[in-house]
């Protein structure tokens, strides 16, 4: 069946990019809703925006949202990643700025609150997307592929010239809390010759060593170091999970992506659906429903990452 929260639970920090302090919390919704975000800082415009594919805007370093009226929130990736990752279908997201508090640079702290919280089942049966056919998009070197799968499965690879990175690559079946073990907890990580870039440029206002993996060569500046020797990897996979959340249910189906990044994610879900014979909806019955993100999470697995 469909899922919202028990009741709601609200976060506080920075924006990653803007660096301006932003408050959000994220509030039960009822059956069929989904995920919107509604700006409660605009009076003057439609301040409801869906968290979905087809609004994606071009952004620089993270997936951002703009409804018809020009209303914007950036850096969803995080929460939509914690949100599919935990199983939650339908949730009002109310923020007061136009950017999702970094926290850490991960997942963890969204999911350790929603998983603490409790979900709370709907009258309404869940659905997914089955993909049927391969559907691929490149751009270079850098490739992203939806294949047939009975689950969804993410493969990636990741290869950077810096010592400390390198060459990375996992897959992992998202069934079963897989998720809420291996990946929520794994942050945004970047070089120090980036940031720096960045911020001549208006980005990363809000970046510091506690809240991203910084790199220098072979020299991780992040205090602590990793918290797992391919965590650079796993937080692509979270990226990926977040982005694939705006096709608007869950995906049964291997996403394979090599040296892919947000706007990649985007491109393969609008040639997805631009092939009506490539996937199609179905229901969830409880066999089917294992099969999917978020179901079967227990504190057990919330004791990992709290």
């Amino acid at each position: 069946m469909q899922t919202t929260l028990k009741s709601q639970v609200g976060f506080a920090g920075i924006g990653l990019h803007t660096g301006r302090p932003v408050r959000m919390v994220v509030r039960p919704a009822s059956a069929e809703y989904g995920v919107w975000f509604r700006r409660t800082d605009v009076s003057d415009a439609d301040p409801l925006i869906a968290a979905r594919w087809d609004v994606v805007s071009p952004a620089r370093l993270c997936t951002r949202l703009v409804n018809d009226a020009g209303v914007s929130v950036s850096t969803v990736e995080h929460l939509m990643a914690a949100l599919a990752g935990c199983g939650i279908h339908n949730a009002l997201i109310e923020i007061d700025g136009p950017e999702v508090p970094i926290l850490d640079g991960s997942a963890a702290p969204f999911v350790s609150a929603f998983i603490a919280r409790g979900l709370q089942e709907l009258d309404a049966p869940n659905r997914a997307i089955e993909i049927l056919d391969t559907v691929e998009v490149r751009e270079g070197d850098a490739w992203a592929r939806l294949s047939p799968a009975r689950t969804l499965e993410i493969d990636f690879h990741i290869d950077f010239t810096d010592p400390v990175i390198g060459v990375q690559n996992k897959r992992l079946n998202m069934a079963n809390g897989a998720f809420v073990r291996e990946l929520c907890d794994s942050r945004t990580f970047c070089r120090q010759s980036d940031v720096d870039a960045m911020r001549a440029n208006g980005l990363a206002l809000g970046g510091s060593l506690l809240n991203a993996v910084v790199v220098d060569g072979d020299r991780i500046l992040s205090p602590g170091g990793l918290r797992h020797a391919d965590e650079a990897v796993r937080h692509k996979m979270l990226d990926a999970l977040g982005d694939l959340a705006l096709a608007g249910a869950p995906i049964l189906g291997r996403y394979t992506g090599h040296r892919a990044g947000h706007a990649m994610t985007n491109a393969l879900l609008r040639a997805l659906f631009a092939r009506p014979e490539a996937f199609r909806m179905v229901t969830c019955d409880a066999r089917l429903a294992r099969n999917l993100p978020g179901v079967g999470v227990s504190r057990t697995d919330l004791r990992a990452v709290a």
